[in-house]
C-alpha cells in the first residue's frame, strides 16, 4: 500500500465554499499541529460566478481570495512544512498558480506551487458531440443538444491522485481546478500513504474523511439541528481529519475552537449532499452504508469500515450557460386581512403585465405568518415576493415599472424592502457525464514540468440504488402516541444536488431507529411536504448511521443557478419537515 509513516496525517479544511471565514487559514495554522490544510471554494454555483467575473476583468476566472488568506500565514506555513491544497483555482488554476508565486516573491517565502488541471472541457464540447458523446443530462436524459445555450464553463470533476503527484513532486501549495470535493483530502492522504489507485477500501476512506470536513464548520456544528446543545458557535472551529494508513481516521478541532465535533455533527455531514449509499468519486465508489462512527475523546469521533468499490468509467461534468432574464421584488403585508392583500397585490401585477412581451413566468410566494393581536410592528408583518423570469426587457424594465406602480394604488400599508431592480441573467446548468478516459488530467510541478495522471486502470459500474437497500419499512405497532413536531425526535441535513434535493434524516437514540425507518416512509414524506407530492423521491436506508435519506427530485429546477424555489439550495427543506407534526411514541420521548 505504499509507504509507511510513524502516524496518521492531520489533514485540516479552512474554507467550505468561496466567501468562507477569511482567517480560518491563519486558525488552522496556528491552532494546533496540521500536515496538510485544504480548501474547498467551488460550489456548483460558484464556476457561473466565476465566468461572470471573467467576463468583466481578465485573471477572474480563480478565487483571489485565497491570495488574502494565504498571506499573512505564508512564512509560518513554509517554516512548519505545512502543505496548502485548495481548488480555489475555479477556471484558471494556472493564472492562481502565477498569481500565489509573485505573492510568496513579494513576501520573500519560499513555497513551491504546482497546480493541476485538465478538468476544463469547453472548448471541447463540440469534438465531444461530433465523436458521438451524447453528453445526455444526468437526470432527464435529455440530449445536450435539445439544451440550446452556449456553453460558459464546462468542467469535469478530477479525483485526488493529481494531487498526490503534485506533493510528492515536492510542491508545497498545489492549486487545482474543478476536482471532486472529497478529492482535496483523500489526495493528500493518498500521497501521505503512498497509496495506488488499487488501495480501494483506503481510499474510500479517505473521500467519506474528505466528504466530512469539506465544509468547514458543518462538521464543527454549524447549521446543525442541534445547535442549541453546541457551545462556540459564534465562532465555530474547522475540522480535521486524521487519516490513518487504513484509511480509517478521526475527525476532531483545535483545541479551544468554538463548536464541537460528535457522532450527530459528523452525521450531519456526512449526509449533506449525498443521494445513494453508493457515493461515487473519480478515484472509487465509498460504500456510506459500511461507515461505522463511534466517539474517540472529547471533540473526536473515529471513521472506519468503509469499503470501496473500484471507481466508475465516467466522472461528472458540470456545464454551466446564462439563463433568462429574472428579476424580483417582495412585498411587506402588514394587519388585517393579509390573504386579501396578497391577492390584490397578485391580480394588479398580473393585470399590467398581461400580454406584455419578454415574460415566461410569475411567482407570487408568501414568506412567514404574521402574529394575531401583534405588540409590534413587525410581528404583524410577513412577505410577498414577486418574481418574473423572461427576457431583459420584459422580467427587467416591465416588471419593475409594474411593481412600482403599485405604490399608491393597491393595498393599505403597502411598502417593500427597497425598489425592484433592473434584474439579472441567471444561470443554466447541465450536469452529464464523461468517459474518464478522456479527461487529461495533468499536474504542472513546480518546475514546470508536466506529468500526465492515467484514468483508473480497473471501473466499474456503480451498484444500483436496489443494492444498496432502498426498500420501505412495513408498519409496527411502537405503543402510545401523542402529536407533535418531528424535530423532537430526529435530526435533519438538507442540500441540493443539482436539480435534486436531498434530505438526510437521523436519529442518536439506537430505541428510535426502528420508528424512524418504519415511519419516515416516502408516502409519508410526501404528507408531511406537500410541495414533494408529484415529484419522483428516492429512498435509501443506512443503518450503521441510523439514517433515512430521501432524494426529491426536480424540486430545485434545474440546479441552483437557475432555482425558482426561494430556498434555492433546500438548505431548510430538513428544519422545514422536522416542525411538522406527526404521532410520535411516548417511551421515545421519555428516553429523549
Amino acid at each position: 500500500m505504499g509507504t509507511t509513516r510513524g502516524r496518521p496525517v492531520r489533514i485540516a479544511n479552512c474554507s467550505g465554499f468561496y466567501g468562507d471565514r477569511l482567517a480560518a487559514l491563519a486558525e488552522m495554522v496556528a491552532g494546533g499541529p496540521v500536515d496538510v490544510v485544504t480548501g474547498d471554494y467551488l460550489a456548483e454555483v460558484t464556476m457561473l460566478v466565476l465566468a461572470k467575473v471573467r467576463s468583466r476583468r481578465p485573471g477572474g476566472g480563480y478565487a483571489a481570495s485565497f491570495l488574502r488568506q494565504l498571506e499573512p500565514v505564508a512564512a509560518e506555513v513554509a517554516a512548519r512544512g505545512i502543505k496548502v491544497v485548495v481548488n480555489a483555482g475555479g477556471l484558471d488554476p494556472a493564472g492562481l498558480a502565477v498569481a500565489t508565486r509573485e505573492l510568496l516573491a513579494r513576501l520573500g517565502v519560499e513555497l513551491s506551487v504546482a497546480h493541476v488541471e485538465g478538468d476544463d472541457l469547453t472548448d471541447r464540447l463540440d469534438g465531444l458531440l461530433a465523436g458521438g458523446h451524447r453528453l445526455a443530462h444526468l437526470d432527464t436524459g435529455a440530449p445536450f443538444s435539445s439544451w440550446g445555450r452556449r456553453s460558459l464553463t464546462a468542467n469535469a470533476y478530477l479525483g485526488g491522485f493529481g494531487i498526490a503527484a503534485a506533493l510528492a513532486g515536492g510542491a508545497d501549495v498545489v492549486v487545482t481546478g474543478r476536482v471532486a470535493d472529497a478529492s482535496l483530502a483523500a489526495g493528500a492522504a493518498a500521497w501521505w500513504w503512498g497509496w495506488t489507485p488499487a488501495d480501494h477500501d483506503a481510499l474510500a476512506g479517505a473521500v467519506v474523511a474528505g466528504h466530512v470536513i469539506e465544509c468547514g464548520a458543518q462538521a464543527t456544528g454549524g447549521n446543525f439541528s442541534g445547535f442549541a446543545a453546541v457551545a462556540g458557535l459564534e465562532h465555530p472551529g474547522f475540522p480535521i481529519a486524521e487519516v490513518d494508513r487504513d484509511g480509517s481516521a478521526a475527525i476532531t478541532k483545535h483545541p479551544g475552537s468554538g463548536g464541537a465535533v460528535t457522532l450527530d455533527t459528523v452525521t450531519a455531514q456526512l449526509l449533506y449532499e449525498v443521494d445513494s449509499p453508493a457515493y461515487l468519486n473519480p478515484d472509487v465508489v465509498a460504500r456510506l452504508d459500511t461507515v461505522r462512527l463511534e466517539p474517540a475523546g472529547a471533540d473526536r469521533v473515529r471513521i472506519d469500515g468503509v469499503e470501496g468499490l473500484p471507481p466508475p468509467p465516467t466522472t461528472k461534468l458540470a456545464v454551466t450557460a446564462l439563463g433568462g432574464w429574472r428579476n424580483t421584488a417582495t412585498l411587506v403585508l402588514t394587519g388585517l386581512d393579509l390573504d386579501a392583500k396578497a391577492a390584490l397585490a397578485e391580480a394588479a401585477v398580473r393585470a399590467r403585465l398581461e400580454g406584455v412581451a419578454g415574460i415566461t413566468d410569475l411567482r407570487f410566494t408568501r414568506i412567514g405568518v404574521a402574529a394575531d393581536d401583534p405588540d409590534e410592528q413587525m410581528a404583524g408583518s410577513c412577505l410577498l415576493q414577486v418574481a418574473a423570469d423572461g427576457d431583459e426587457a420584459g422580467a427587467g424594465r416591465a416588471f419593475s415599472a409594474a411593481v412600482v406602480e403599485l405604490a399608491l394604488a393597491n393595498y393599505p400599508g403597502m411598502y417593500g424592502l427597497g425598489p425592484p431592480g433592473a434584474g439579472s441573467a441567471s444561470g443554466a446548468y447541465w450536469p452529464t457525464l464523461v468517459p474518464q478516459a478522456i479527461v487529461e488530467h495533468t499536474v504542472i510541478h513546480p518546475d514546470g514540468r508536466r506529468e500526465a495522471i492515467p484514468p483508473p486502470a480497473a471501473t466499474a459500474p456503480p451498484p444500483g440504488p436496489g443494492a444498496a437497500g432502498a426498500g420501505e419499512a412495513g408498519s409496527r405497532d411502537f405503543g402510545p402516541t401523542v402529536d407533535g413536531p418531528l424535530g423532537r425526535l430526529v435530526h435533519a441535513r438538507s442540500g441540493d444536488k443539482g436539480g435534486n434535493a436531498n434530505l438526510g434524516l437521523w436519529v442518536g437514540d439506537p430505541a428510535a431507529w426502528p420508528w424512524l425507518c418504519a415511519t419516515m416512509t416516502t408516502g409519508r414524506l410526501r404528507a408531511l411536504l406537500p410541495e414533494t407530492a408529484a415529484l419522483a423521491i428516492d429512498r435509501y436506508e443506512l443503518p450503521n448511521l441510523r439514517a433515512v435519506n430521501f432524494v426529491v427530485r426536480g424540486l430545485l429546477d434545474g440546479g441552483a443557478t437557475e432555482a425558482r424555489r426561494f430556498d434555492a439550495q433546500a438548505k431548510a427543506l430538513g428544519e422545514w419537515l422536522r416542525a411538522r407534526h406527526l404521532p410520535l411514541p411516548v417511551s421515545l420521548l421519555e428516553q429523549a
